[in-house]
């Protein structure tokens, strides 16, 4: 009887993992189609993806707007700012948010409490764009490069995450054994914490990095030379300008050269986006573990 049973248990057991895996599968297929839409449609002749036609197999094999976006110095220049971008962004805002996050984490900190009340009364409530618009200028930052690195050096929420860490992770006593051994806070701080924090930093790392990589708002508004545009905002650019160009003749619009135009732009709007994300494409395999422990790191205590 108990081996029927074991064995019907076995059958149960294969049958649930079968539709726990199809179920996944599923989801998985739903999740990359949208993706692998595009990498085929921005390979595939325009007219068959207006039509319609490009669903699985890309359809007639082209690499033009490829072709169009590398031949743009301007594409190569937003690629060489955004890295720069995301370099400052990375070395600036991680040492900040890990030397607050741990000064936050320490009961002796006299005032933390207010200190924590004000970070996160700006996640509800900000100044709005006028003043920091108005910030950026007298601090005479417009059109640099500091003015899309130091405003958003800072996040509450990574230093909501960062001082829970240290909470969890570094004990008091281990400070308090430091101290007996005449060791101060500083060398503490450097010697002790900072090799024990590899996982915070590299997961504060990967946060900036991405959500730099991401942004063109702040370029869009403190900067107006062209030279110091990030990729993203080089992209755009390249985007509203196929947008709306239109080629007259003879006073009047040419219904070829609009269509042909047409065709251009959904192909340039496709390989924009395989463009801007391959990057992050080839990144995301090797470091999705960071992004799981970083969720779970902020999970485990407010």
């Amino acid at each position: 009887m108990t081996n029927l049973a074991r064995v019907a248990r076995t059958k149960n057991d294969k049958l649930f993992d079968f539709f726990n895996y199809g179920i996944l599968t599923i989801i998985l297929l739903i999740v990359l189609y949208p993706l692998y839409l595009i990498i085929i449609s921005s390979i595939s002749d325009p007219l068959a993806v207006t039509a319609g036609k490009v669903v699985f197999w890309p359809k007639g094999f082209t690499l033009k707007g490829y072709e169009i976006l590398l031949e743009n110095k301007d594409v190569w220049r937003g690629y060489r700012n955004s890295l720069l971008y995301v370099v400052l962004s990375v070395a600036i805002g991680v040492s900040l948010t890990i030397s607050a996050g741990y000064a936050l984490s320490r009961k002796e900190l006299v005032g933390r409490n207010f200190f924590m009340f004000a970070i996160v009364f700006t996640m509800f409530f900000s100044g709005g764009l006028i003043p920091s618009y108005l910030l950026i200028q007298q601090l005479h930052m417009m059109n640099t490069i500091w003015a899309v690195v130091i405003p958003s050096a800072v996040s509450a929420y990574n230093l909501i995450v960062t001082r829970t860490f240290f909470q969890t992770s570094i004990p008091d006593e281990l400070l308090e054994a430091a101290k007996i051994d005449g060791c101060s806070t500083t060398r503490f701080f450097f010697s002790i914490v900072l090799p024990l924090s590899m996982p915070i930093i590299a997961v504060m790392a990967l946060f900036t990095a991405v959500g730099e990589w991401n942004s063109y708002f702040p370029a869009l508004i403190y900067l107006q030379d062209q030279a110091l545009y990030p990729l993203q905002l080089i992209l755009r650019s390249i985007l509203v300008a196929s947008r709306d160009a239109a080629q007259v003749t003879d006073g009047a619009i040419d219904p070829d050269v609009i269509a042909e135009q047409q065709q251009y732009k959904e192909l340039i709007k496709y390989s924009l986006i395989i463009v801007s994300s391959i990057p992050v494409l080839i990144l995301y395999p090797f470091l999705q573990r960071y992004f799981v422990k970083g969720v779970m790191i902020g999970s485990i205590k407010g």
